[in-house]
């Protein structure tokens, strides 16, 4: 598989220079500042086609400050589901872009999501990176991201449902086809996102029937937990927008 890092950039009408398109996002890159996340249900496979195009296609005809640094959708395995994962320098340089924009992108965007019909909408939801469990030897390029969702009753709930599952399993990810997680508490503490990278869907679909089990270690620490709720997961393929080089 083409490394996302060499992936030669499809022509973009907007930005153009010093952006990959349709590539994964370096999560762990150390510029990024503030994490947005949300979801969308397109209803079906034309309407998640329709969303990913036209939300995309919004964002590269927009001319974007120094302080974006990525903005990725992805299509849910299920034929219906839209990822959005969008990095920013910091929370204010995202407030300051959605204050002064007066290009139409939300015009633009919401017309799309008008299309296609009623798009139920989880967000999007303000989110800073806690850890992550990292590769074992050299990473691979992912090919499948897992969004695994709580809710949770504050930040100490929040840490310690991440900090005690890296002391459970380890800070390295396990599991064949399993390359990273990356652990998001929103800034309320409410919630917390685990962006897990993968090679392929099929790898964590294995990964389910083994070491994620429903009644194994990793599922009985979670359900032991006061203040942690899981809400599931979805898995998505296919980076559709933009990252900064």
């Amino acid at each position: 598989m083409t490394s996302s890092h060499d992936a030669p950039a499809r022509p973009l009408p907007g930005p153009g220079a010093g952006f990959r398109s349709d590539v994964f996002p370096d999560i762990r890159r150390p510029d990024a500042g503030a994490v947005l996340i949300s979801e969308w249900d397109a209803g079906g496979p034309a309407g998640q086609r329709a969303v990913l195009d036209g939300v995309a296609r919004a964002w590269e005809e927009t001319p974007l400050p120094a302080g974006f640094l990525s903005r990725v959708l992805f299509a849910g395995t299920d034929g219906r589901g839209v990822l959005n994962y969008a990095q920013w320098t910091s929370e204010a340089a995202h407030r300051e872009f959605v204050r002064t924009e007066n290009t139409g992108l939300s015009e633009r965007i919401a017309a799309v999501l008008d299309g296609v019909g009623d798009v139920g909408n989880s967000g999007p939801g303000r989110f800073r990176l806690y850890r992550s469990m990292l590769p074992h030897g050299a990473p691979r390029e992912p090919g499948c991201v897992v969004r695994v969702a709580f809710r949770t009753t504050g930040h100490e709930a929040a840490r310690g449902l991440v900090d005690g599952l890296l002391e459970l399993v380890g800070e390295l990810q396990r599991g064949e086809g399993g390359i990273a997680s990356h652990f998001h508490i929103s800034d309320e503490g409410d919630r917390v996102v685990n962006y897990s990278e993968w090679t392929d869907p099929e790898s964590h679909e294995r990964e389910l029937g083994t070491r994620l089990r429903r009644r194994g270690e990793v599922r009985s620490f979670i359900d032991g937990l006061p203040g942690v709720e899981p809400v599931g997961f979805r898995r998505f393929v296919a980076p559709r927008g933009l990252v900064r080089v």
